[in-house]
């Protein structure tokens, strides 16, 4: 097993709490992982990118070649377009459709969910929405988006709920159920 995914998006969406579960999952199930992150200023709603890199196999580089990248986990369309010249050919986009509108020339939003829709291999969908319409607040919109991709990584789905349950334990039973419904959301209309 192999998979080379690039997590994109505007600081303070959860791109890296994303990474930190797929991490915590992967490592549950026996897997090599490299993981490099690239933070824009975070704070200011810059742009942040992590390449993670599992494999069964040790991993020599946490870097991630053009056309190599297996998955775009974006939970920005723009972000997500950034980074799709390192997408495989039969690699996967799965995106957030509401864009984080932080800069005051942001392309027409139906330009670029066309380009994402141009793709083979894509899933879109409103991550605060469907986080909202299971209970929990727009801000675990990244478990959403966690949970639509867990189809593509192939790591089973109740070892990712079990990183969930790990990484945020110390934030208790509340936050813990709130995020693992917000990843059940995402989950169900990937599978579809």
């Amino acid at each position: 097993m192999k998979k080379d995914i690039i997590l994109a998006g505007v600081g303070g969406q959860g791109i890296l709490s994303i990474a930190t579960v797929i991490g915590e999952a992967a490592l549950n199930e026996g897997l090599y992982l490299k993981q490099a992150e690239v933070h824009g200023m975070s704070q200011r709603g810059g742009d942040v990118q992590s390449n993670l890199r599992l494999s069964s196999e040790p991993i020599h580089s946490d870097l991630i070649a053009k056309g190599g990248a297996d998955l775009i986990i974006s939970l920005e369309p723009m972000e997500a377009l950034r980074y799709v010249q390192y997408l495989k050919p039969d690699g996967w986009i799965v995106t957030n459709e509401v864009p984080f509108l932080n800069i005051p020339n942001y392309p027409e939003i139906d330009d670029v969910l066309a380009h994402i829709r141009a793709h083979k291999n894509h899933v879109l969908l409103n991550c605060e929405e469907l986080a909202k319409s299971v209970g929990a607040p727009a801000q675990a919109a990244n478990m959403v988006l966690l949970g639509a991709a867990i189809p593509m990584l192939g790591i089973d789905h109740d070892k990712m709920i079990a990183g969930i349950q790990r990484v945020f334990a110390r934030k208790g039973e509340a936050i813990v159920n709130s995020n693992i419904a917000a990843v059940e959301a995402g989950y169900h209309v990937s599978v579809k």
